[in-house]
Order: structure tokens, then C-alpha cells, then sequence
């Protein structure tokens, strides 16, 4: 697989999990448990984090001059 292509797998993977998390924000509320919420909504921010770090690296390997190596 090229570098490319993994990129895009990689992105795509990304948007999936930043998706996936954005649809359990709605739904902790209704857990009536506000500790559990609280550690629901830390552990949610955690994997946002987590997801924009490796979406910003891509950014930047995309980015790189691998010319300069040369």
C-alpha cells in the first residue's frame, strides 16, 4: 500500500471514530448518573483529543518536502 492510500484509510478511519464519538455526547445525559457522566464526558474528550493528534500528524506528513531527504 502506498503512502497515500493510507493516508486516506487512515482519515477515513478518523472521521468514523470522530463521528461515532459526536453521537454519544446526546445520549449521556439521559444516564441520569452525573459522576458517570462526568467520566463519560472526560473519557469523550480524551478520544477527540486523540483522533485530532493523529488527523494533524497526516497533515503534516502530507505536507512534507521529502525532497530535502535527497
Amino acid at each position: 500500500m502506498d503512502r497515500a492510500t493510507a493516508i486516506a484509510q487512515i482519515r477515513t478511519a478518523c472521521t468514523t471514530l470522530a463521528s461515532t464519538v459526536t453521537s454519544i455526547h446526546p445520549l449521556t445525559p439521559s444516564l441520569a448518573d452525573q459522576p458517570t457522566q462526568d467520566e463519560i464526558f472526560k473519557a469523550l474528550y480524551e478520544l477527540t483529543k486523540s483522533v485530532e493528534v493523529v488527523k494533524k500528524h497526516l497533515l503534516k506528513l502530507e505536507r512534507r518536502d521529502d525532497s530535502a531527504v535527497l
